[in-house]
């Protein structure tokens, strides 16, 4: 019950942290078509931004000012950037997006060295708030966890429940018709992409001292945000939530499980001293979002709640 419950914890808040990553990509992706490869670049400027600003300010400003510097920054790269070679097809934005993760991280390495920085918890949060099966839990990981909620529901007050919400999904279907309506496509479009880096910025503001602040923190993250708007299903928030607790849970269990593969499939013969045998279930962890992005590819191409193919 300890392992269980400890489990379910953690995957629930790395999840939730997964898909406020994640749905920063899928309303990018839902909205221009872009698939955005430097999205989790956004994600590590968020943490440094909050760990310089955290050291004038105190984190509690870092944590409102970080996202709206990193939403800024995402504005202009879509300003002077994706917007003039958006007219050079897709292939084109994903070379320009692949590039600019590569461009944005050796900033950061340039700015603040190649090592990690002493991004850490917030001396507020820095305590444990209860105790369960005699171990403590640490508040901040609470803290993490209402913020990503309070994220979920924002987002979907606003398009679902907002004039701006609505103005932004009928940009997406009937962009013509909305800008015959006096709407400034192209504006509504970057402040897209602005919201989206700054769900990202967010995100690195409450996990970068989570997990790690250095310059390897985009392309750690990276790859598994994009195995989550995948599974999930490209363009759709809601799969896209699903697939974050989904992947959440599976590495958090696969981690906690405390066996090996000769435990497992013994019966077969399968000894423990062989170098299968050996393999245990938590090295396994790693590989698992991308085993599930293989299966779905295979069986469901569109995702669990997806309308578009890769």
């Amino acid at each position: 019950m300890e392992t269980i419950a400890f489990a379910l914890l953690n995957g629930l808040i790395y999840g939730l942290l997964l898909f406020m990553l994640s749905s920063g990509l899928t309303l990018i992706f839902s909205m221009m078509g872009v698939l955005n490869f430097a999205h989790a670049s956004f994600y590590m400027l968020g943490a440094y931004f909050a760990f310089t600003l955290g050291n004038f300010t105190g984190f509690w400003v870092a944590l409102f000012l970080a996202p709206i510097l990193v939403g800024l920054a995402g504005a202009a790269v879509e300003r002077w950037g994706l917007r003039p070679v958006h007219a050079n097809g897709h292939v084109a934005e994903l070379l320009f997006t692949f590039g600019l993760a590569y461009v944005i991280e050796e900033i950061v390495k340039i700015t603040w060295g190649k090592v990690a920085v002493p991004y850490q918890v917030p001396s507020a949060l820095d305590f444990p708030l209860f105790e369960l099966f005699g171990s403590q839990y640490p508040a901040y990981r609470i803290f993490m966890l209402l913020i990503s909620i309070l994220m979920l529901v924002g987002l979907w007050y606003l398009l679902k429940r907002t004039r701006i919400g609505l103005i932004i999904q009928a940009a997406l279907t009937h962009p013509h018709m909305v800008s015959h309506l006096g709407h400034n496509v192209p504006r509504i479009f970057m402040l897209v992409f602005a919201a989206g880096c700054a769900l990202a910025g967010l995100a690195g503001v409450i996990g970068g001292n989570y997990l790690v602040t250095e310059p390897s923190m985009a392309f750690a993250i990276g790859p598994i945000v994009f195995v989550v708007v995948v599974v999930g299903g490209m363009g759709s928030l809601e799969g896209a939530f699903i697939a974050s607790l989904l992947i959440g849970f599976l590495q958090t269990f696969a981690i906690s499980i405390d066996a090996n593969f000769a435990d497992f499939f013994g019966w077969l013969g399968l000894q423990a001293t062989s170098e299968v045998g050996r393999i245990t279930i938590a090295s396994l962890a790693p590989m698992l979002p991308f085993l599930l992005l293989v299966l779905m590819l295979m069986l469901r191409p569109r995702g669990l709640m997806g309308e578009r193919e890769f």
